[in-house]
């Protein structure tokens, strides 16, 4: 795919048409001098482990990778913290509320998304769900399950990201 940056060929602060690369990660106008970096958008994830020691999974109900194994989490809002986001996706996403989160780790990625490459940092957190939750999978997810760590398959996690958190999570608590 192109670099990102060859997407945008006008100054989002001016409308000038002479936006050009100013490094490999900026662009800058020659009108306004107006400079844009290109970072990394937020993204978060949780690993929830139930009593029976299985690691709740979600079915992707939507493109990229539809059908495949994820964690639940999603984009980071403008004006939310990480932890709030990820209270907001597991609600909207499994119906249910996160009771405890812990960090566990950054994890970066490109998410394929309308034929441009969006470069995240998806931030996993260790969460534990409010006693008695009941799954409802809705909006990205068609479907969400608690799997045996002997039964995860990390070829059904198709998101580089998730894999490496999910590959690490399970090489130290196997």
């Amino acid at each position: 795919m192109k670099h990102p940056l060859t997407f945008f060929s006008f100054c989002p602060r001016c409308g000038f048409s002479g936006f050009s690369e100013n490094d490999e990660k900026s662009k800058k106008c020659a009108t306004c001098g107006f400079v844009f970096y290109l970072n990394a958008s937020s993204a978060v994830a949780a690993i929830i482990i139930n009593e029976n020691n299985e690691m709740l999974l979600c079915r992707r109900a939507c493109e990229p990778y539809k059908g495949t194994l994820d964690l639940p989490g999603g984009f980071v809002d403008l004006n939310e913290s990480a932890e709030e986001a990820l209270r907001r996706e597991i609600l909207e996403e499994i119906g249910t509320e996160v009771e405890t989160m812990q960090y566990f780790g950054s994890f970066p990625n490109i998410y394929p998304f309308s034929g441009f490459e969006v470069h995240t940092l998806d931030m996993v957190f260790i969460c534990t769900l409010k006693t008695d939750s009941i799954l409802a999978p809705d909006d990205d997810v068609s479907e969400a399950m608690f799997i045996p760590f002997d039964k995860i398959n990390l070829d059904e996690i198709k998101l580089p990201s998730i894999r490496k958190a999910v590959e690490k999570w399970l090489k130290f608590n196997r």
